[in-house]
């Protein structure tokens, strides 16, 4: 008997020191060991350019981003779980003078009124006059603006299956690919409109008198997104969500026997941490971007843009403890978000060609200016993001992909003339303003907002 004993326990020993051990943290699936990724060219470029010398990964950063997989959004769950759609009346109820006729189940509803609560007033920790700073330069490149968006902030989060599933299994940015990214396009852009561009006012409403002003577009559409992300939730959860078929292979970890979603693997679907990572997309990485491109982003500026989201993204349902505290915390929560994500190109193949293949299907199969944008548009992506996301997205290579740094003299050259030069920042303001209006050409044709 003891010997059988010994034999099993140098069986157990030999096959454990054989198969790599699994950390704590790696209790999901979507969770690689912290290693796995390290020579991933945007990790080594963020580790040699944005992180302190001595930085290494936090055990309790990591822990705080793996319990992050599961937890979604409890005032906007309950809400949704009694199929309360609360965008509308939670707007009524709010800016409108009506209330004494509002309906009264509603009003008796605790979680409708903590959600009242958090989008009736500005909390005590935001700084609008920062905020502003922020929104001003945020907006100030309307064309490097949606490049970035559109050619990092999305393409870059392609290439991680955790945040590609929820879109694919909703048809999200692949089978209306262009009303998808001017959607979240006129997101930011409501986020980051500010008293400035606004001095009078526009179709017929008031002029914005602050940065996402309760009752403004962005508060507006922060409500709607909020309550689009719980839906699709809910929805994911109950396997509601069925566009991947045929579009990735059916995979036993995409979702339960049922169809359901598999939480044991991915977390909650559109969970705290992936919110956290999307807000980093379009705060953090767009910065990078824009100061890589040559615009001259000060350090107040960049903490303007920051704090500008972190409003945003407290009102889609982000847990404020959560949220990294400055810029270097950012870059640190992203190194460790990125190098425990299991990464799946083939999965976000799709929406990086639906993405990539839209100047032409704008312009005709054979436009050359279509052929040549599109070349640009991966051009951005390969040299910002790396090449080795953009091989694995199948994303074309261009001979002259590193045209695209050409921006950074002149660029550069007309941020600095801005700065000292009032004549030519009005210049350049006009230009600004005339350019943003005419890329917002879809919008003006499908959005009231911006008719």
């Amino acid at each position: 008997m003891d010997s059988i004993n010994i034999t099993d326990k140098q069986t157990a020993a030999t096959l454990n020191h054989q198969q790599p051990s699994i950390k704590p943290y790696q209790r999901h699936g979507r969770t690689t060991a912290i290693d796995d990724h390290s020579d991933l060219q945007v990790l080594k470029r963020i580790k040699r350019y944005l992180l302190p010398k001595d930085f290494v990964i936090s055990q309790d950063l990591l822990n705080e981003i793996v319990a992050g997989y599961d937890i979604g959004d409890s005032l906007a769950d309950t809400l949704a779980a009694d199929g309360i759609r609360f965008a509308k009346p939670l707007q009524q109820f709010i800016i409108s003078d009506s209330s004494n006729n509002f309906d009264a189940d509603l009003a008796n509803n605790s979680a409708f009124n903590a959600l009242a609560e958090q989008f009736s007033y500005h909390p005590t920790w935001f700084d609008p006059k920062l905020a502003q700073i922020g929104a001003v330069a945020y907006r100030r490149y309307p064309l490097m603006l949606i490049w970035l968006l559109r050619n990092v902030a999305l393409m870059a989060g392609y290439s991680i299956p955790a945040l590609s599933l929820p879109l694919i299994q909703t048809g999200a940015l692949m089978h209306d690919a262009l009303p998808r990214l001017m959607r979240t396009y006129a997101y930011i852009l409501a986020v980051s409109e500010h008293p400035q561009l606004n001095p009078t006012s526009y179709n017929n409403r008031q002029p914005l008198r602050q940065v996402l002003a309760i009752g403004s577009e962005g508060w507006r559409q922060s409500i709607k997104v909020r309550q689009i992300h719980t839906l699709v939730r809910q929805n994911l959860l109950k396997g509601k969500g069925n566009a991947a078929k045929g579009v990735i292979p059916n995979a036993d970890q995409h979702h339960n026997p049922d169809g359901s979603w598999n939480t044991d693997y991915w977390g909650l679907p559109i969970n705290q941490t992936d919110m956290i990572a999307t807000h980093l997309q379009f705060s953090l990485l767009i910065m990078r971007g824009l100061r890589l491109l040559g615009a001259r982003i000060s350090t107040e500026e960049a903490a303007g843009i920051l704090h500008l989201w972190n409003l945003a993204s407290y009102w889609m349902g982000v847990d404020l403890d959560r949220l990294p505290k400055d810029e270097t915390a950012c870059w640190e929560w992203l190194y460790t978000y990125l190098s425990i994500q299991q990464l799946d190109f083939k999965m976000g193949q799709p929406l990086a060609k639906a993405l990539h293949d839209l100047p032409r299907q704008l312009m005709g199969e054979d436009n050359r200016r279509g052929r040549f944008v599109e070349m640009v548009n991966a051009s951005v992506t390969r040299t910002l993001v790396g090449d080795d996301i953009g091989d694995g997205l199948d994303l074309p290579k261009s001979k002259i992909r590193f045209g695209v740094l050409s921006s950074v003299p002149i660029l550069f050259a007309l941020d600095t003339a801005r700065q000292h030069n009032q004549s030519v920042a009005e210049k350049l303001e006009a230009f600004r303003a005339k350019r943003q209006d005419n890329m917002n050409w879809w919008l003006k044709k499908n959005d009231d907002y911006y008719k």
